[in-house]
C-alpha cells in the first residue's frame, strides 16, 4: 500500500491584538513617522507599515492595535515589538510591555487529493455546501474551534485557530476523517 502524501501547509496571515493600556496620540505618530496612513475622517486608526517582517499594524488612541500580515505567530510578536521599539526611539513614552494576543491564523493547505465535496456535505456534521453559490464546502470543527473551506481540488484553508499547532492539528484530524468516510482520493505523483 502506498503510503499518503503529506499535506502541505502555509500560514498566510496572523492576526494578533494589542494593547499597551495607554493613550496616544496618532497625529503626534504620524508627524514622527510621514510613511504611516492617518486619514482620521476615514478610519480612526493610523496604519504603520513594516517591510521586514512585511506586516501592517492598525494603531488606534485607545493603545491598541492590530497586527495583520505576519506568516507566523512569532512574526506576529515581533512586528509588534518592532513598532513600539520605534515608536519609543521617536520619543513617545511606552510605560507598559504590549500584551499581545493571537486572535486569528490564516493557512493554505493542499492535501493532494481529490475531496468528494457531495458525499461530504451528506456525511460530515456543521457542514454547508450550496455549489451553486460557492464551489467550497464550509466545515465547522469544534476541536480545535476552526472553520476550514475544502475544494474539491484537495485545497483547503483553515480560519480561525489561535496557534499555529491548531492549524497542523486541525488538518491532520480532517485527513483523517476524509480518509475513514472515503471522501478522498489520493492523487498518484
Amino acid at each position: 500500500m502506498s503510503k499518503t502524501p503529506e499535506p502541505t501547509i502555509r500560514i498566510e496571515n496572523v492576526v494578533a491584538s494589542v494593547t499597551i493600556n495607554q493613550t496616544l496620540d496618532l497625529t503626534q505618530i504620524q508627524r514622527a513617522f510621514p510613511e504611516t496612513e492617518y486619514k482620521p475622517a476615514q478610519f480612526p486608526g493610523l496604519v504603520f507599515r513594516l517591510a521586514k517582517p512585511k506586516t501592517a499594524t492598525l494603531i488606534f488612541s485607545s493603545g491598541k492595535m492590530v497586527c495583520t500580515g505576519a506568516k507566523s505567530e512569532q512574526e506576529s510578536i515581533k512586528a509588534v515589538q518592532t513598532v513600539v521599539k520605534l515608536l519609543k526611539r521617536e520619543g513617545f513614552l511606552i510605560k507598559h510591555e504590549p500584551e499581545i494576543e493571537i486572535q486569528n491564523i490564516v493557512a493554505s493547505v493542499d492535501l493532494h487529493a481529490k475531496i468528494d465535496l457531495e458525499t461530504a456535505a451528506e456525511k460530515l456534521e456543521n457542514t454547508m455546501y450550496e455549489p451553486e453559490q460557492f464551489p467550497g464546502l464550509i466545515y465547522r470543527m469544534m476541536e480545535p474551534k476552526v472553520v476550514i473551506l475544502m475544494f474539491a481540488s484537495g485545497k483547503l484553508v483553515c480560519t480561525g485557530a489561535k496557534t499555529e499547532r491548531e492549524v497542523y492539528e486541525a488538518v491532520y484530524k480532517l485527513k483523517n476523517i476524509l480518509e475513514e468516510n472515503d471522501l478522498i482520493t489520493y492523487i498518484p505523483t
